[in-house]
């Protein structure tokens, strides 16, 4: 069976941006949202991206059209709930919100619709990664826990990359690896770091991955500590890094490499994004080469 990974996207976002092209204004239409540039950069890497997310309203109907010229299997439900949009301008060389629009919130039969997707997905996969809406009225946080805890259940990896209230209910899940920035766990000591990892990794978590902006990263496995070390790279955009070293890991695994070879992959992934200017986006080639760069210190407590 080739490679697989299932996207849990439950409502992607379109992304209007507005650049300079010779002093006139050149203006970009894309699908944006966690698990869309997740999704891209597990493409990237020569894995499956099976995507499972809601389109609704006028920026669903562009949304889906675009995604539909990815390299992704879009596994669409249509919804009266609109997807979110916002407008930036980068035509001065830095990135201003002009305007976001919100997502609306999916009805209870549009949720069972789209849970049901990413469950059956997951599990025919075996790997899955769960991502987070825009905004946390789209979705109540303990659908996390739901899916979390179904799919592991029955056989799959699931990767999570979440924040406050939907991190703490997917934890509660019981999930493969957890990757996280330390800003979200609110921290920016080492020692403190590793005491936050070791308590997500308590329920049943094979490996805790935590970004350091401009550091190293922390990575729990199998009750290994490490810290991520990566060739410094000239970064043009960093949003988005996080969300590439998911998208490797959980490829990674997908491809049937070890948790630290899977780490190695995500991390090199996020290094390459930060020299691009699209999120999630970065070629496959680089970052195999680059994962060969990628150091694992161990850290002795």
């Amino acid at each position: 069976m080739d490679a697989r990974v299932a996207v849990f996207a439950p409502s992607p976002q379109l992304t209007v941006t507005v650049e300079d092209l010779d002093g006139e204004p050149d203006v970009h239409l894309h699908a944006g949202g966690q698990g869309f540039w997740q999704s891209r950069m597990i493409a990237a890497l020569g894995v499956e991206a099976v995507v499972c997310a809601t389109f609704g309203g006028e920026t669903g109907r562009v949304l889906r059209t675009l995604l539909e010229g990815e390299h992704v299997d879009l596994k669409a439900r249509e919804v009266a709930a609109r997807n979110g949009a916002y407008v930036h301008d980068r035509r001065d060389g830095d990135r201003s919100e002009m305007v976001e629009m919100i997502p609306d919130a999916l009805s209870r039969h549009e949720l069972d619709d789209v849970y049901e997707s990413a469950l059956v997905e997951g599990i025919r996969a075996g790997t899955a990664v769960l991502s987070g809406p825009s905004d946390d009225r789209v979705l109540p946080h303990d659908t996390y826990f739901r899916l979390t805890s179904d799919l592991t259940s029955n056989g799959c990896r699931v990767i999570v990359d979440l924040a406050g209230d939907r991190l703490a209910e997917a934890v509660r899940g019981g999930p493969h690896v957890v990757k996280v920035s330390h800003e979200e766990l609110g921290e920016e000591d080492l020692p403190k770091l590793i005491e936050k990892a070791r308590e997500i990794a308590a329920s049943c978590v094979h490996g805790v991955v935590v970004s350091r902006a401009d550091e190293p990263a922390l990575a729990l496995l199998e009750d290994q500590l490490y810290l991520v070390k990566m060739p410094r790279l000239e970064p043009v955009d960093t949003r988005g890094a996080g969300d590439s070293m998911t998208a490797g890991i959980s490829a990674g695994l997908a491809l049937g490499m070890s948790l630290t070879d899977a780490v190695k992959l995500g991390a090199a992934a996020g290094a390459v994004n930060v020299t691009r200017h699209g999120l999630g986006s970065g070629g496959g080639d680089a970052v195999r080469e680059l994962s060969k760069r990628v150091e694992l210190e161990p850290i002795e407590e």
